[in-house]
């Protein structure tokens, strides 16, 4: 398993919007963009681009759903205590 992940996110208010979102990724439209544009988080701004972490870092729904998607995928909603989350795994170690 891995022991670290460099994941980006999308963070909406509610669910329906994160589903939305999930379905014009899936279409073809890019995270990064759409994370410039719609994330609540300050990461937003870097195209949703969370960086490296390990375990322990982030809040438990949001690290299983790192730790467990495969690498590329797109993974979510995950809901946490700050609201919806898209997570894109970008690489894993």
């Amino acid at each position: 398993m891995a022991k670290q992940v460099r994941a980006a996110h999308i963070l909406v208010k509610n669910e329906d919007k994160a589903k939305e979102l999930l379905t014009r990724i899936n279409s073809g439209e890019n995270f990064g963009d759409l994370a410039r544009r719609f994330s609540d988080c300050p990461s937003g701004r870097n195209g949703g681009d969370l960086g490296w972490f390990g375990k322990g870092q982030m809040v438990k729904e949001f690290e299983q759903a790192a730790f467990n998607g495969p690498k590329g995928a797109t993974v979510g909603p995950v809901r946490t205590q700050f609201g919806w989350h898209l997570i894109r795994i970008i690489d894993q170690k």
